[in-house]
């Protein structure tokens, strides 16, 4: 008797381990599809493995995209430069921006559709977070990529900017899903 239901829990543990296992993806594997999804859209761009710095890099809609974190989750395209004044450690940032989730995105498309509110001024519940602050989760939530080109541009920039999982928001990390960003920054009114 106990032969028999010691083989009825090992049969069906081995049920479940191989079930398991078969449908869904490593986050090794997740984490590869995602370095492909990003390396296809760079594909289609120009890319520099350095920013030169504010005063020399290219700007436009045709400019490059120019990796900007050492890791090689963040890579940015200057839209518009700052206005030469840049955050300190605390200071709150305001943002607006569209987010594009990579999987979904054709480059040159019209159908594109983007989640936020860049294009939403009448917003009366601004998104911003503290410059460099990560302890709390109004700045947190959104990862360390979204700080960075405000720090290299300056406030009231304007830029493209891919973000890979590792660097994007909290509630993304653990699906590992790259996004692209159009995203424009400001200072506090004083």
């Amino acid at each position: 008797m106990k032969r028999n239901i010691l083989s009825i829990f090992s049969l069906l543990a081995i049920l479940l381990v191989t079930s398991a296992c078969s449908d869904s993806k490593s986050y090794a594997d997740l984490l590869n599809d995602e370095n492909k999804l990003v390396n296809a859209f760079l594909a289609e761009h120009r890319v520099l493995e350095e920013f030169p710095g504010v005063d020399e890099c290219e700007v436009g809609p045709n400019a490059p995209y120019y990796r900007v974190d050492d890791e090689g989750n963040v890579y940015m395209q200057v839209l518009r430069k700052g206005d030469g004044v840049f955050p300190e450690t605390g200071d709150r940032v305001y943002f607006r921006y569209l987010s594009y989730d990579l999987n979904y995105y054709v480059v040159g498309s019209d159908d594109n559709i983007g989640t936020g509110n860049l294009n939403n001024t009448g917003n009366s519940n601004p998104t911003y977070f503290l410059y460099d602050d990560f302890t709390i989760e109004q700045s947190s939530q959104y990862g360390t990529g979204i700080q960075i080109p405000v720090g290299l541009l300056g406030y009231d920039c304007k830029v493209n900017v891919i973000i890979k999982s590792q660097a994007g928001p909290t509630s993304t990390m653990s699906y590992v899903v790259p996004y692209l960003y159009e995203i424009a920054y400001y200072k506090p009114a004083m």
